[in-house]
């Protein structure tokens, strides 16, 4: 087993951890003091303390100046910044990976995935430091020029969500800082250690670099002031925030107030279309991982399966025979397949949901429930559940942070694309097929309205390469890969006159 001590210990943390820092300094703040507790035991980790307003203040100012001299620095020398942060992440990766385990309750296999996307994100944001480009486009003025260029916002403010605690950050910061952005960091109040640790990871880079301010975090766990102040402060640019929907939707109304730009990343409600067609055992390995990976706790969990009336039973019956397995404990344990939810406030809402369910008339097929037991102890450990529904019933529509599975029956491929796309939410889909034909109609037009379309995959375990989000109440922001980068500039148009003349658009003329 893990060590606990020497763990937090290797990763700089103390009893009592300062949460304030402008890169590898870290400030004395007079905020409150909250205690953090792991979801795997109930135990008290640390403590940290909180990021009080002169400290904001101070932070924002740190953050302002150092904009002026980083967005000069040239894009390839930021890069070089980001590969020596990726190389630090490289060296501590079994470390990181196993406080996110055990700060957060995912499996230790996905904390070391987790801490491996954000050595992949600096990879890819080395070479996108090299690759910010523009367009040239033909003038209808003769002897003139006309091009865009994109330069950098200013201050990005990140907002991290509890489950995955450090690689939505890097793949907003490390993307945002070779864009010539700085940034202010504001991870979720449930797993802030994990932050503080990659805080101090980061610092040795910074410090032998002497880059203050330019990746700055701040703490806020129990009135949320802090992440209120960077949606409201017109210093910050632009506001990244990952979360829940009724989240996404506060801040996207304060940052609109002033004419802001958000980047938001919004909650999810996955289905995976299985047809008569598809290869059973690749869709029961992603269906169970979908559902039950972390938990349940990701914001591409697969919450529905959409399954063809020629193979439910079989499938079902799959499904069944795949749960009986499912281990479930100590997720730094690695036999382990789950771990516990984040908090008992998300074991309540796991419960609300399966009395909601059944009173609208969901069938039990396999039930849950809170675990018990010395093993058990914190009280966060729930049973992985499965209900036959119909998709008009209002708990399908809504996304239940937990390990919840919900089966719908289909008798067209029309019919199944209707039960997916009928919900709020349009982040990630799937569609399990060896048919051409129905795999290229999910992926038309007339398919799956999901940012995130998948065949013969899960919807969970985007790779950092593509652009990573989804439409409606998901939010419409991209981070992470492809030209996701566009949304830490701005664009500006510009057009150069060479000749001796001034001939106007659209063939005006203006002679005086």
């Amino acid at each position: 087993m893990v060590d606990k001590s020497k763990l937090l210990s290797s990763l700089g943390l103390k009893d009592i951890n300062q949460g304030s820092s402008t890169g590898y300094q870290w400030l004395n703040s007079s905020g409150k003091i909250s205690d953090v507790f792991s979801p795997v035991d109930g135990n008290k980790i640390s403590s940290i303390i909180e990021t009080d307003e002169d400290t904001y203040e101070k932070i924002i100012e740190a953050a302002s100046s150092a904009y002026i001299s980083w967005r000069k620095v040239p894009a390839p020398k930021r890069g070089e910044i980001v590969r020596q942060i990726g190389n630090e992440l490289r060296e501590n990766k079994d470390s990181l990976g196993q406080l996110v385990s055990y700060e957060m309750g995912k499996s230790l296999q996905e904390g070391l995935g987790e801490v491996q996307e954000m050595i992949d994100i600096c990879d890819f944001s080395v070479g996108l430091s090299r690759q910010l480009y523009g367009l040239t486009m033909h003038s209808e003025r003769p002897n003139h020029r006309m091009y865009e260029q994109w330069h950098p916002l200013g201050i990005v403010g990140i907002i991290s969500a509890f489950n995955f605690p450090v690689a939505v950050w890097s793949w907003n910061a490390m993307i945002a800082i070779v864009c010539g952005n700085v940034c202010i960091w504001k991870p979720s109040e449930k797993t802030p250690l994990s932050a503080i640790a990659t805080q101090n990871i980061i610092s040795k880079v910074l410090k032998e670099n002497k880059i203050e301010g330019v990746l700055n975090l701040v703490l806020d766990c129990q009135n949320q002031l802090v992440g209120k102040k960077i949606a409201s402060d017109s210093r910050v640019s632009l506001v990244s925030a990952t979360g829940s929907t009724r989240m996404g939707k506060s801040v996207a109304e304060v940052v609109g107030k002033r004419l802001g730009k958000t980047l938001l990343e919004l909650g999810g409600n996955n289905a995976m279309i299985i047809t008569e067609n598809a290869d059973l055992n690749i869709a029961i390995r992603g269906a169970v991982f979908g559902a039950i990976g972390t938990a349940g706790q990701r914001c591409t969990t697969t919450r529905r399966l959409i399954i063809h009336e020629s193979i439910y039973d079989k499938f079902k019956d799959l499904l069944i025979k795949a749960y009986a397995q499912i281990k479930i404990g100590d997720p730094l344990d690695e036999k382990n397949h789950m771990g516990p939810l984040i908090d008992k406030h998300a074991v309540k809402l796991y419960l609300d949901a399966i009395v909601k369910v059944k009173k609208e008339g969901g069938k039990t097929i396999i039930d849950g429930g809170i675990l018990d037991g010395e093993s058990f102890s914190s009280g966060c450990y729930v049973k992985p559940a499965i209900y036959e529904v119909e998709n008009k019933f209002s708990v399908v529509k809504e996304e239940t942070f937990a390990p919840i599975l919900y089966l719908i029956k289909y008798s067209s491929l029309e019919d199944a694309i209707n039960i997916q796309n009928d919900v709020p939410q349009g982040l990630s889909s799937a569609i399990m097929t060896t048919k051409i034909s129905e795999a290229e109609e999910f992926l038309s037009s007339s398919g799956s309205d999901c940012g995130i379309a998948n065949v013969n995959i899960g919807t969970s375990g985007a790779e950092i390469g593509g652009a990573f989000g989804g439409e409606k109440e998901t939010g419409g922001g991209r981070e992470s890969g492809s030209d996701s980068w566009k949304a830490y500039m701005r664009r500006q148009t510009n057009t150069i006159n060479y000749s001796d003349d001034l001939p106007l658009a659209q063939g005006i003329k203006f002679d005086f």
